[in-house]
């Protein structure tokens, strides 16, 4: 199988991972309160995640930047937060619409904190896809929701966590990243949870157990697939996780798919590919890593 194949291949299964978890939270927002659905995904994913990073063979995970990770991992806890508050609450494909808005912030905090260079066609660029998050927050009509901005923070805090994973990635490997992540993530996310505590039963375990265990597959297999591929050409196929979690919603909790969430989300999805795909021209010709390639929804 060719390297491109393998990557595109790879970057589907983190989109369906993604989606899947993202039904996965949406019922066990039924059972348990959000800090405590947040804090079973972290705890379940650190779990999947400990045989791989620990087998024999595997390089070391020591680390000079604790201070780091503890600042990445709160900020990271709190659009988690929101992030699935807002899967458990607006439609489906609202919140995972606004949840691609991530780029956009991300361009824009790459200026102010890295002191990056970006020029017309991606700052028009960027403008086009605010006005896709306009299209689908309507403020001011009677469609509005202030729950949606909730989903609009979530994707904000998760482009601070983009730029803070590549200042991170600089020094450390990605696994040594996503390890620190989680050790982090289990005890901040335990503090919120013990508030509104209620123990699980029944199937709500299984929910909790396949938000971990779905996030922790997505995050590895987005990561390998940007090993191998391009992020222009692989951010389109990561968007089939769109598609998906609108049928979900159909199927399964009766949503209907409103006009103005489906033009935002094109707009949107739109401006992440050109986004994406000027990235890449201007990567290759510095030799320098993305911002874009950390940000994903749950980080």
């Amino acid at each position: 199988m060719s390297i491109p194949v393998r990557a595109a291949l790879l970057m589907f299964g983190s989109a369906m991972a993604f989606g899947l978890m993202a039904i996965a939270i949406r019922y066990a927002t039924r059972y348990v309160p959000t800090q405590e659905v947040a804090f079973f995904r972290n705890a379940f994913g650190l779990l999947a995640l400990l045989p791989m990073l620990l087998r024999p063979g595997h390089g070391s995970l020591r680390t000079q930047q604790l201070p780091r990770y503890f600042l990445r991992s709160a900020i990271g806890l709190a659009s988690m937060l929101c992030g699935f508050w807002a899967i458990g609450h607006l439609p489906l494909s609202q919140a995972i619409s606004l949840s691609y808005s991530t780029p956009l912030f991300v361009t824009i905090a790459a200026v102010f904190w890295l002191g990056e260079k970006v020029r017309i066609r991606r700052w028009a660029a960027v403008i086009a896809g605010f006005i896709g998050v306009l299209v689908i927050v309507r403020p001011g009509s009677h469609g509005f929701e202030v729950g949606s901005l909730i989903a609009v923070l979530a994707a904000l805090l998760s482009a601070l966590v983009a730029i803070q994973i590549k200042q991170l990635t600089r020094v450390d490997g990605p696994d040594t990243v996503v390890f620190y992540t989680y050790v982090f993530w289990v005890p901040l996310s335990l503090i919120p949870a013990l508030f509104v505590w209620v123990w699980p039963a029944g199937i709500a375990w299984l929910w909790l157990l396949l938000t971990g265990v779905m996030g922790t597959a997505g995050q590895l297999l987005w990561t390998r697939a940007l090993k191998l591929g391009e992020v222009s050409a692989l951010t389109p196929i990561s968007f089939t996780q769109l598609p998906l979690v609108v049928v979900m919603g159909w199927l399964l909790f009766d949503e209907t798919l409103d006009r103005w969430t489906v033009l935002g989300a094109l707009i949107i999805l739109g401006s992440n590919a050109y986004i994406a795909h000027r990235e890449a021209v201007l990567a290759r010709k510095s030799a320098t890593q993305q911002p874009t390639a950390a940000a994903k929804p749950g980080e």
